[in-house]
């Protein structure tokens, strides 16, 4: 039985990594798929690989940091598909510098990007959800909302963000069925899997370092209509290591 047979499904930041992975699960669930990015060779290259196994996909360029891409992508969607059924907001980039140096353009760059973005395609998505009454929306933030890394505060700002508008909207699209979580993902491999070393799996509580596949099940579970009572949530997957003591000796 395919889950997600006649749904349609956006996946944003699909050109590549766990973005393509996510819209692939989706695909094999029987799902209409359309991927958004703004690298057009990824898209075509993700849209390609996944059209010669007899998929249906749809690939839009978009820059997320421009509000009218995102309208006029959503109305693109509607008009030709019908409902949108899940959103899953995946796009997302960081700028590492230090507080001292970090130009503000650089701040508002990942700001507008990770979180602005992740509003707008969540408002407009929506706005289509709410005239049938159902929908799924999953915000991918990261680990990083809830520790850091030096020199990485426009992401982690814009990903603790996104763990605050989740449950924002959560709240205010529950009215329309419409169900809001967000995914913080830990180390997820998306290079060569084989090229890591025994101790970055060894460091991990769960034996191993993540895989996209990890992040992809869990879009799967928290936009299944079966899990319509799982809303407002933040999922860390992240093999145990935001609950792991470290201390130098």
């Amino acid at each position: 039985m395919l889950t997600y047979q006649n749904k349609v499904v956006i996946v944003t930041g699909a050109g590549s990594g766990i973005g393509s992975v996510i819209a692939e699960q989706y695909a094999r669930q029987g799902a209409t798929v359309v991927i958004w990015d703004r690298d057009a060779d990824g898209l075509r290259h993700v849209q390609a690989t996944l059209e010669k196994e007899g998929f249906r996909i749809i690939s839009r360029v978009i820059d997320l940091t421009v509000p009218s891409d995102i309208v006029r992508a959503v109305k693109e969607e509607h008009d030709e598909l019908g409902n949108i059924d899940v959103l899953i907001n995946n796009a997302g980039l960081g700028r590492s510098n230090s507080p001292y140096n970090l130009p503000v353009e650089d701040w508002d760059y990942v700001i507008n990007t990770n979180l602005r973005g992740t509003f707008l395609c969540s408002r407009e998505v929506a706005k289509v959800m709410s005239i049938g009454q159902k929908g799924s929306i999953v915000n991918i933030a990261s680990t990083r909302a809830l520790m850091s890394e030096p020199n990485t505060e426009a992401y982690a700002a814009s990903k603790g963000g996104i763990l605050a508008l989740t449950h924002a909207l959560a709240i205010s699209l529950g009215a329309d069925r419409i169900t809001v979580n967000a995914i913080s993902p830990g180390w997820i491999e998306t290079g060569d899997y084989q090229k890591l070393k025994p101790t970055d799996h060894i460091q991990h509580p769960a034996g191993r370092v993540g895989k996209p596949q990890d992040i992809a099940k869990a879009c799967l579970y928290l936009t299944d209509p079966a899990n319509d009572f799982i809303t407002g949530i933040n999922l860390v997957i992240d093999g145990g290591m935001t609950r792991k003591m470290i201390y130098e000796d």
